[in-house]
């Protein structure tokens, strides 16, 4: 029996994950320059043609397109031909998961993110010593598209053909006269906002979000999509009190876990209900307790919370400062304290994120 030395096997998971870590900043290049998209809307290249296509040195595209193929990312027809004459082309499937950006299948932006990320590594080390905290502003464009783009597929194909529907009485509601007033809390980049004003023809969506950088261009989305008549979009904090309109359905996307005072926020929600309102909550579906050896989707989203999301928290001096890890029971406590009669986990099956209602 061969007993692995404990020192190797960790070296090895290192090794391992340090690979990994820098072929995903290889994708980001190939996203960022645009040369996938040079393959991918013009067909097989060779290094010239790729430097060509995409207006990078050759000397950068073979370097990059061998990689690539090393990796798994890219095809080449034949590895034996001398370097110049060899023909590079993505996997059926692959052009659709890195650069469509309707398909469900599109996990592209998730490498986005981790530019982001990259950027404000100084400032981190900084916020762990002090206790401070990193701006969301700080991660730049690429946490805002890079989030914006993740989740776009979801609303696109699932938010209101089947989360909404499967509530009862959520869908009828948003169909029926008067028309419905939305609250979209935490909205980002308006696509939850924009996607239930096209499917319900009747509402009126107000989107808010403490990002000034987001809300100019989801209010550019919402007039590119013909519905900024009936979804508008304001910079506001969430736990802020509201006054004046009361709203039939308030909600919060994956957002929740990143503000400040979420149970404030909760509470504000449930002061603006109408008669026979409800809040839908949708954040992270990672486990109720800590667990050893998680799952890769656990793994992915401590990574996000140690990385970006308490971070950016901690920069709103926050009440309480959730990170990504938002479980259930912290949820339902938040839920009574901001005094919901109500509080149900939707039976809604979605990988990455869990679902609530709360009403009364």
């Amino acid at each position: 029996m061969t007993v692995t030395d404990p020192r190797e096997a960790f070296a090895d998971k290192l090794i391992s994950d340090l690979t990994v870590s820098l072929e995903t900043f290889s994708v980001f290049l190939g996203l960022e320059l645009g040369l996938y998209a040079a393959i991918a809307g013009h067909g097989p290249a060779n290094e010239a043609e790729l430097a060509e296509r995409a207006g990078i040195a050759p000397r950068y595209a073979r370097e990059w397109l061998e990689q690539q193929t090393s990796a798994g990312y890219l095809l080449c027809d034949d590895v034996s031909a001398p370097a110049p004459e060899r023909r590079y082309r993505l996997a059926e499937g692959h052009a659709e998961v890195l650069l469509d950006g309707d398909s469900p299948f599109h996990a592209a932006p998730g490498i986005v993110m981790l530019a982001g990320i990259a950027k404000v590594l100084p400032d981190l080390l900084t916020a762990y010593r002090t206790g401070g905290g990193v701006p969301y502003h700080a991660f730049g464009r690429h946490i805002r598209h890079g989030i914006a783009g993740f989740n776009r597929p979801a609303f696109l194909h699932e938010y209101t053909t089947s989360w909404l529907p499967s509530v009862p009485g959520l869908d009828a509601r948003l169909r029926a006269n008067p028309p419905a007033r939305v609250l979209d809390l935490g909205c980002g980049l308006g696509a939850s906002s924009i996607t239930l004003a096209q499917a319900y023809p009747r509402v009126r969506v107000l989107g808010v979000d403490l990002d000034e950088e987001s809300i100019a261009e989801a209010r550019e989305a919402a007039a590119r999509a013909g519905v900024a008549d009936r979804v508008s979009f304001v910079v506001g904090d969430a736990a802020e009190p509201r006054h004046g309109e009361t709203y039939d359905l308030v909600t919060v996307f994956e957002a929740l876990h990143d503000m400040g005072d979420p149970e404030g926020t909760l509470r504000a929600a449930r002061a603006v209900l109408a008669d026979g309102g409800s809040v839908f909550v949708a954040d992270e579906r990672v486990a109720d307790e800590l667990t050893p050896d998680a799952d890769l989707l656990e793994r992915m989203q401590f990574g996000f919370s140690v990385l970006h999301c308490l971070p950016a928290t901690m920069a709103e001096k926050p009440v309480e400062a959730a990170g990504t890890i938002l479980r259930a029971p912290t949820v339902r406590r938040w839920a009574e304290r901001a005094g919901f009669v109500t509080f149900e986990v939707l039976p809604i099956d979605f990988p990455f994120w869990r679902f609530y209602r709360m009403s009364g």
